[in-house]
């Protein structure tokens, strides 16, 4: 079977489509002798042989909206492996969507550069108490209006039952029903971009969920080939793979030209095995780089990976997969366990200011340097790759379940610590990142949660759970992922906001998303152009952030929790204060000791108190 490259017209062909006179189903079924449609209280229609691998045909005088299964050898029904939509759930039929029929009002969109994104992760679910698509639209306002302008949805594709996080999910072209269905996403998507905001959508090409997975009926999508934690891992390079690759690359393509996605964030890589010439990371990539292009828009590409191999997102002529950018799980972890003393499971390899100061400087810190917790040398240097390439955060939806046993940073550490991480992020040279309800400081949990049907599953994903977690769980309870509490009580209280205390931590995150919109250097994502020192023992760290445009930035921070000096970084300039993060406006402490407003060139330290973190700029800054 040949796999043609996309092209400016490039549409979905499988699956069923409304065409003048009926609908077209099409599908690849390999393994399949015989295939037939099933339509709901209409009738079955056998498909012919398009050729070895694939099933067509044409049913004269429906339309969409019927519902619909497979008949494969006349023995088992199963939904369409490219369903768009399933409204009764994983284990029901699909339902014909016309890909057309909505009416966009995002002409004028073109996207954005990945430097200029400033991301909020939110899960659909729990972001709101309806937990819809539409609800969030009445949230994006507030988003836009305090500093973000990129939203990033934890994946969507239909999951079984009406919880989850998502990573479970069976039919990666359908969004989920309970949140509403596809055109709610497109919906949303458009409101986004109305709105000045683009769209990232989570998408997982490492693994199925274990519950509504029929794609095994249809074609070998799976092989036993390589280990993964999720059981089988996708069958990319083996026999049959042309069109899992295909499959794949196909429903990239899906949320770029039909829901108008503006960047894929692929889940864990390092759980995708491609030893083909050309790994299935690049194929994903290039097509969807090219079709963007014919679109005239800007999309990009970002991984999540452990890894810590710069292959991943080197450019093509370098022999790298050219994926526009990657999670940067070295900056959480450095400057989380910095402040939180947290040394548990892989925290074990961080903890020091000098870790930070690397990661701010090259990207990755383990770059092949040696790991106690792998008990091997780790990664390779990235310190040659641009900043815009890496998304730092200081919390993220598995950072806050998954270590924490859903404890925010601002359940561990205070209130002055919270606002000096969060300085530290948006001064950093790369895309920030937050994550939903950390701007106003949330005190409702995010735990895992799932709503499976199988009841032996439920309960092994439970026992699974506490087992995985129990390193990091220490003395904190253990949320059942089954339970409808643990789902209830991750949901955000929106109420909060209006709280003094929270707004104070919202407002302080709007002037400095402000000043970081402002001032070029401090949104240039130019790595080459920052300076970052620290002294280790007295727990302090500048960084000096420059531009072209000669306007400078320098954040003066100290980890520690009492007053301390920090050395100034020699050059001649003098600076003005921009932000502090004591400033009473923001529920700094009344008593607290104000920074200088103005550092003489010749002023040699500064004191600040503890955890404190100090924004200066030069007067050319306007």
């Amino acid at each position: 079977m040949t796999i043609p490259m996309p092209q400016a017209s490039w549409r979905l062909e499988f699956g069923s489509r409304p065409v003048d006179g009926g609908i077209v189903f099409r599908t690849w079924a390999p393994l399949a002798s015989r295939l037939a449609v099933r339509i709901i209280g209409d009738g079955l229609f056998p498909m012919e042989r398009e050729d070895d691998e694939i099933f067509r045909v044409l049913v004269p005088q429906r339309a969409a909206g019927v519902d619909y299964l497979y008949v494969i050898d006349e023995a088992k029904e199963r939904p369409d492996p490219v369903s768009r939509r399933q409204p009764d759930g994983v284990h029901g039929p699909s339902r014909v969507v016309d890909p057309g029929a909505f009416d966009w009002g995002d002409h004028e969109w073109h996207g954005l550069a990945l430097e200029e994104y400033v991301i909020y992760e939110l899960h659909v679910g729990t972001f709101t108490a309806a937990g819809t698509f539409a609800a969030t639209i009445e949230k994006l306002g507030y988003l836009r209006d305090f500093g973000v302008n990129a939203v990033e949805l934890m994946p969507v594709a239909e999951f079984p039952g009406a919880r989850n996080w998502g990573y479970d999910g069976v039919y990666p072209y359908a969004p989920h029903s309970a949140y509403g269905g596809p055109a709610g996403l497109k919906t949303l998507v458009d409101a986004c971009h109305r709105q000045g905001l683009a769209v990232i959508l989570d998408v997982v090409y490492n693994h199925l969920g274990p519950e509504g997975n029929y794609l095994a009926d249809f074609a070998p999508y799976f092989t036993n080939r390589y280990l993964t934690p999720w059981g089988d891992a996708i069958n990319f390079d083996g026999p049959f793979s042309d069109g899992v690759r295909r499959y794949f690359v196909d429903n990239a393509l899906h949320w770029l030209t039909e829901y108008h996605i503006d960047a894929l964030r692929l889940d864990a890589i390092h759980g995708i095995f491609d030893s083909g010439a050309r790994h299935i990371l690049r194929e994903i990539g290039e097509t969807f780089h090219a079709v963007a292009q014919s679109l005239e828009r800007r999309a990009h590409v970002i991984a999540e990976s452990d890894l810590n191999d710069v292959r991943v997102i080197n450019p093509l002529e370098a022999g790298g997969h050219g994926l526009d950018a990657q999670w940067n799980d070295d900056f959480h972890h450095a400057l989380h366990t910095v402040l939180t003393g947290a040394r548990e499971g892989y925290f074990t390899d961080f903890g020091r200011v000098a870790d930070l100061c690397k990661a701010l400087r090259d990207g990755f810190v383990y770059d092949g340097r040696y790991s106690i917790f792998r008990r091997r040398r780790h990664g390779n240097s990235s310190a040659g790759r641009a900043g815009r390439q890496f998304v730092v955060f200081t919390q993220n939806h598995d950072q806050v379940a998954n270590t924490t046993a859903g404890e925010r940073l601002s359940d561990l550490v205070p209130a002055e610590a919270q606002k000096l991480a969060a300085m530290v992020l948006v001064c950093a040279p790369d895309v920030p990142m937050l994550f939903m309800g950390q701007e106003f400081a949330a005190t409702t949990p995010f735990l895992y949660f799932t709503s499976f049907i199988d009841a032996d599953l439920a309960q092994a994903v439970s026992e699974g759970r506490k087992r995985e977690y129990e390193g990091f769980l220490r003395d904190r309870p253990f949320s059942d992922p089954q339970s409808f509490e643990t789902y209830a009580r991750s949901h955000l209280n929106w109420n909060e906001p209006q709280d003094p205390r929270h707004a104070a931590i919202l407002d302080f995150h709007r002037s400095l998303l402000a000043l970081r919109r402002r001032h070029p250097c401090l949104a240039n994502c130019r790595k080459d152009l920052t300076r970052a020192e620290c002294d280790e023992t007295q727990g302090w760290m500048t960084v000096e952030r420059a531009d072209p445009s000669g306007c400078a930035a320098l954040l003066l921070c100290n980890f520690r929790g009492d007053a301390r000096s920090l050395s100034l970084p020699r050059g001649g300039r003098s600076w003005r204060l921009a932000l502090w993060n004591g400033d009473p406006r923001y529920g700094g402490p009344a008593q607290a000791a104000n920074p200088p407003a103005i550092l003489d060139r010749n002023d040699r330290a500064v004191a600040l108190g503890g955890f404190g973190a100090a924004l200066y700029l030069t007067d050319n800054c306007r």
